[in-house]
């Protein structure tokens, strides 16, 4: 199946952000890992796939729990930071929604925030599921919408700032896209043809600081990076001006930033 604009789009957003993501908001996504591998029944022994893996910190703990772990990720700066991370994981580069092992190969098939990165999410999702044994676990994670106050900081500087998302950066097409709540997340998974479906929210405060999360975007990681860098230097400058204006909604009196995040955790059974 042909990459969609989207996917071609994301695949030049992170080329090469491996590091930046890594100092970043690597930090931020690996809190749900926890949840992630109990949703999807991840022990010792089990055969488990990390679809997505960015920096590794979801094949790392798999590991630790013992299970055997492949990883994959579409972006070859991820596969060597995950390979460094999670040394005993088989990984991979490999791009949804073809992924390079047989019908029914693991126990359990893991995704964290993956598919907010994918053009085809319900394709992604079968293929998930193809890959997972009759019976086996898919798990994966996604961004809620609306955003919960943390997450929407970073935007709401280059809202204040008059900067909508430029035409080379397009979206989700309309028919692809699905409700990011607990209900649509689920139905997504079902029409995905997973069964005994179920979807939590995870609610968490991120702790981090004003120069650490304008790192991510100031080097161009994820939509909002991209965003961002393909301002000029004056107007990058007035988002930075906002961001530091809005940070002070969240800002200790030791300065560390108390972001508040959520994220939709689902599961189902292939």
């Amino acid at each position: 199946m042909e990459q969609t604009a989207f996917d071609e789009s994301e695949r030049r957003a992170w080329a090469g952000r491996a590091e930046a993501y890594a100092a970043s908001f690597a930090g931020l996504c690996a809190y749900p890992v926890p949840e992630l591998l109990d949703a999807a029944g991840v022990r010792e022994g089990v055969r488990v796939l990390d679809v997505g893996t960015g920096t590794g910190s979801v094949a790392a703990a798999a590991c630790e729990r013992g299970a055997k772990v492949a990883a994959v990720d579409a972006e070859p700066g991820m596969v060597v930071r995950a390979a460094r991370t999670a040394p005993d994981a088989d990984v991979r580069l490999a791009t949804l929604p073809r992924l390079p092992f047989a019908d029914g190969e693991f126990d359990a098939v893991v995704g964290n925030f993956v598919l907010n990165h994918v053009g085809r999410p319900r394709e992604a999702l079968r293929e998930l599921g193809r890959v997972t044994r009759p019976g086996g676990r898919t798990a994966v994670t996604v961004w809620p919408v609306p955003a919960a106050a943390g997450q929407a900081l970073l935007g709401r500087a280059v809202q204040a700032a008059g900067v909508s998302r430029p035409a080379h950066l397009p979206a989700l097409a309309p028919e692809e896209d699905f409700p990011r709540t607990e209900e649509g997340f689920a139905a997504l998974l079902s029409e995905a043809a997973l069964t005994k479906v179920s979807c939590d929210t995870l609610v968490w405060d991120h702790l981090t600081t004003s120069q650490e999360w304008w790192s991510g975007p100031a080097a161009g990681v994820a939509t909002i990076g991209q965003v961002v860098t393909s301002q000029s230097p004056v107007v990058i400058a007035e988002i930075r001006d906002h961001f530091e204006s809005l940070c002070a909604e969240f800002v200790r009196p030791d300065g560390v930033l108390v972001l508040p995040h959520a994220a939709l955790v689902a599961h189902g059974r292939a």
